[in-house]
């Protein structure tokens, strides 16, 4: 066989269904809305609207945000649709797998790893960053060498970031329904914390803040500020904050009645985010004028002190903290879960893909843990941050258009599922149009690493995933 149709062979549905029979169904609506919630609310929600406020849209970083929730709801239909026709772990690369064929199920199963591992990086660290100033006025105060990653500030790794991947990791070791109850309690708690914010906030908002709402275009140093071409730019920027509805997915064969639990935990997740979202952002440029933002690493922090509420900023960013470990908890179990469908087809060594004796994927958790660990501890990883975009918008096209090959199989060899992406066929046109055009609005380098990322993957399935991969072993049997 040439290896063109190699590369294209697909999984029989029912295989899958086989294999992901053996995870507990436990999940309900309620968890997939706060592990949704728990990740797309994270360290974003508390920093990028005043970032892309100051260097891109000022007071118009509302509208970026509704025009990247936007794209993210388009394509949250396609998720909730494949999802719920195909609730296998390892979401986007169990579904490619299926209806493309195998090596475009490793592609894009290969980028969303992307998003999940170093999503995790970024957000220990951004933990570690916020609790270790927090308690700095107290007079504790780690030394250099393990408070840094290695070779920055004289650092060896961050101790913080290493122990906050260890406790997510941990906690999901006892299983997703253990995992799930603290999340909730913590989404809760973090929910109120950012209501908090937006009601103490808005007795201090001023008119002449959001004056003119859309500035006048002018080229800068960061690139476009003010007019469309500066809501474009924030659109890019700030389109990392809707990514995290697709953790739902990777869990979807630990749910319970997937068929409706699946759509309502996407879209309501999605609904939620978009709408704290939009209130930070209008909040904040009301409260202080968004020049003052630019660099500022808390600029929620700074809103409220600036403003004379100090006690309440200590409040909320003490809650911002607990925020970004839920959103740890929950990349730990969609990238295991991914990880262990990776094993569990044969494209990496197939110990990945076992369960242990309570039918959990513990051998992927810490190894992606570990891996986490690397990247934030002892790595500087700034300039791989815009990965997390890039890897996730590769499969979120692959979703959109798969909708297409997905619905003349409803209902034959895929079960024929409650919920279908509305607007057939326009809006997996649509969704995949506005993922490619946020992804084509993405700094260059973020595209460059995506690349080099693209590449590895392709070499592991060229030399090993082809060879050892379950359906190849079934060609040779």
């Amino acid at each position: 066989m040439n290896l063109w149709k190699l590369m294209n062979r697909k999984e029989d549905p029912g295989i899958y269904q086989e294999k992901d029979g053996h995870l507990v169904r436990t999940l309900r609506v309620r968890d997939f809305l706060a592990l949704g919630v728990g990740t797309i609310v994270s360290t974003s929600i508390f920093t990028l609207p005043g970032e892309v406020a100051a260097l891109h849209t000022g007071p118009a970083v509302a509208i970026s945000c509704v025009v990247a929730s936007i794209v993210a709801g388009m394509v949250a239909f396609a998720y909730a649709e494949m999802a719920a026709a195909m609730p296998f772990a390892g979401s986007v690369y169990s579904w490619i797998n299926v209806i493309f064929g195998e090596f475009w199920g490793w592609f894009s199963g290969w980028a969303l790893l992307a998003e999940y591992l170093i999503g995790m990086a970024f957000i220990s660290s951004g933990l570690s960053a916020n609790l270790r100033a927090l308690i700095a006025p107290l007079g504790w105060k780690l030394p250099a060498a393990l408070a840094n990653p290695l070779g920055v500030n004289g650092g060896m790794f961050d101790l913080v970031a290493l122990l906050a991947i260890l406790l997510a990791a941990f906690l999901v070791s006892f299983g997703v329904s253990k995992a799930s109850r603290v999340e909730n309690v913590l989404v809760v708690v973090k929910v109120m914390a950012i209501l908090l914010f937006v009601f103490v906030g808005l007795t201090v908002v001023k008119k002449a803040n959001f004056i003119p709402f859309i500035p006048h275009y002018r080229p800068t140093a960061h690139g476009p500020f003010g007019g469309w071409q500066g809501i474009y730019a924030g659109v890019s920027m700030i389109y990392i904050s809707f990514l995290g509805f697709d953790t739902i997915a990777s869990n979807s064969a630990e749910a319970i009645n997937p068929q409706k639990t699946m759509p309502r935990g996407i879209i309501g997740s999605l609904l939620i985010a978009v709408v704290l979202f939009v209130a930070v952002s209008l909040v904040l440029v009301g409260m202080v004028p968004y020049q003052q933002y630019l660099n500022s690493a808390e600029p929620v922090g700074y809103a409220l002190r600036k403003t004379g509420y100090g006690h309440i900023a200590t409040i909320v960013q003490s809650v911002a903290i607990l925020g970004m470990f839920t959103a740890l908890i929950g990349l730990c179990m969609a990238s295991s879960r991914l990880v262990y469908s990776f094993g569990r087809d044969g494209m990496i060594p197939k110990g990945l893909g076992k369960l242990n004796d309570d039918h959990r994927p513990a051998n992927s958790l810490w190894t992606v843990a570990v891996i986490a660990i690397i990247i934030s501890a002892f790595i500087p990883f700034s300039f791989l941050t815009q990965l997390v975009s890039a890897g996730t918008l590769i499969a979120f096209m692959f979703v959109s258009l798969g909708i297409y090959r997905l619905r003349p199989r409803e209902g034959k060899d895929i079960a024929d599922p409650a919920f279908k992406m509305p607007w057939y066929p326009v809006l997996p046109l649509l969704a995949f149009l506005g993922s490619l055009a946020v992804f084509w609005g993405l700094d260059v380098q973020a595209k460059k690493y995506m690349l080099i990322w693209s590449l590895i993957g392709i070499l592991i399935y060229l030399l090993y995933g082809i060879r050892h991969s379950a359906m190849n072993k079934k060609l040779t049997n």
